[in-house]
């Protein structure tokens, strides 16, 4: 950290530096990009040269790695989800599994009366 210029007299026949300070602008955090963005920077990336996609990736703010994962991505087929958990079942789902289960209960309760009668 930067020590305070003093101002005294001693101070003033001697001439000090200001010091600059530069911070980094302050992100929201890491960089989302949209399959659309994806599919788009990728198509440049496609018709540019090899000298030219260094100015690409620069340009774009991207590592070469993630070009290679992206395209990876697009073999394995491309979705825009966003990252994070995976969502818990709503009261339909649960619903919908409970009834699937009646069902199953069901059908071998019919199968067993069936067996029963062919007798």
């Amino acid at each position: 950290m930067p020590k305070p210029l003093r101002n005294s007299a001693s101070d003033s026949a001697k001439v000090a530096p200001k010091i600059l300070e530069i911070k980094a602008p302050r992100t929201k955090g890491r960089r989302q990009f949209s399959a659309s963005e994806k599919l788009r920077i990728m198509r440049a990336a496609g018709a540019c040269g090899h000298d030219e996609l260094g100015a690409l990736l620069r340009r774009e703010g991207i590592f070469h790695t993630q070009l290679s994962e992206w395209r990876a991505a697009i073999d394995r087929g491309l979705t825009s989800r966003k990252p994070g958990p995976v969502p818990k079942l709503d009261a339909k789902d649960v619903e919908i599994d409970t009834l699937k289960v009646k069902v199953s209960k069901l059908r071998n309760e019919l199968d067993i009366v069936n067996g029963l009668v062919d007798l």
